[in-house]
């Protein structure tokens, strides 16, 4: 009887320890996908570059139907400090599965309703996002 008790302690304590550590990620995933937001909406490119990985791209489908490649330095480029944009953005959902992250973000600008989808990884620690698929319908 001992051995059981011990044993589901054990298991009850392995569970609680998983579990604080999939929020954990979960509220850092948010955290830098708010960098991203935050930083597009109020004119922060340093917010922005903290939450993307330097070798990360943007992509979308040019009116051609061709794909449509955007380097991450030149996407931040097009903001400037101080500069704040008409961006009304929040996040839809999460999906956090060891160190690779999914996060569909939604994002009024204008006559424009932005859908991103980001993906993450956890490299050194930190999340970053290696890549951000977009899409856009006018309102």
């Amino acid at each position: 009887m001992k051995f059981v008790r011990t044993t589901l302690i054990i298991l009850a304590l392995l569970g609680a320890s998983l579990t604080a550590q999939a929020q954990s990620d979960d509220e850092a995933v948010r955290a830098t996908a708010m960098d991203y937001l935050e930083g597009t909406a109020n004119g922060e490119p340093e917010r922005i570059r903290r939450a993307f990985h330097p070798d990360a791209a943007l992509y979308a489908v040019n009116d051609d139907g061709s794909l449509r490649r955007i380097p991450i330095g030149t996407y931040i480029g097009y903001f400037k400090p101080g500069e704040k944009r008409d961006r009304d953005g929040k996040i839809v959902a999460v999906d956090v599965v060891n160190d690779a992250a999914n996060v569909k973000i939604e994002i009024v600008s204008g006559p424009w309703k932005f859908t991103d989808y980001l993906l993450l990884l956890k490299l050194n620690g930190e999340w970053k996002i290696i890549n951000k698929s977009y899409t856009r319908v006018k309102q």
